[in-house]
């Protein structure tokens, strides 16, 4: 008998409730910036809520301090500014002069014409 008198509902999580005459509290936004990598942390609380002065990074896990929406970007690009990125030819470069460069080209290409039995066609 119990088992008739399940049929026909579901027994997931959706709710029978309706948001109608529900009245929200007043919220705001508060931003917290990572120091460690730069993100922002979006955060909201109740309008009347004393904002905490730090928050744990949601990227990271490190500590995050209250801050303005736009200050992520400026320490991101602070960041860009600080590091900039190398190609393998420039970590070749730190390594080797292009006279010994040149000297192992020349080098190689002898070796390579040698093994096929080619010789160096014109200049």
């Amino acid at each position: 008998m119990r088992s008739q008198s399940l049929r026909g509902s579901s027994l997931n999580s959706r709710s029978l409730a309706s948001d109608e005459g529900i009245v929200f509290s007043d919220r705001k936004q508060v931003h917290y910036l990572c120091g460690s990598c730069g993100k922002t942390t979006t955060m909201t609380f109740a309008a009347d809520a004393e904002n905490p002065d730090e928050w744990t990074c949601s990227t990271c896990g490190e500590s995050a301090t209250l801050g303005e929406p736009g200050a992520a970007g400026r320490l991101a690009a602070a960041a860009e500014d600080e590091k900039v990125a190398r190609t393998p030819f420039d970590m070749l470069l730190e390594r080797r002069t292009r006279d010994e460069l040149e000297v192992i080209l020349q080098e190689r290409l002898q070796y390579l014409r040698a093994r096929r039995g080619q010789e160096k066609l014109g200049a």
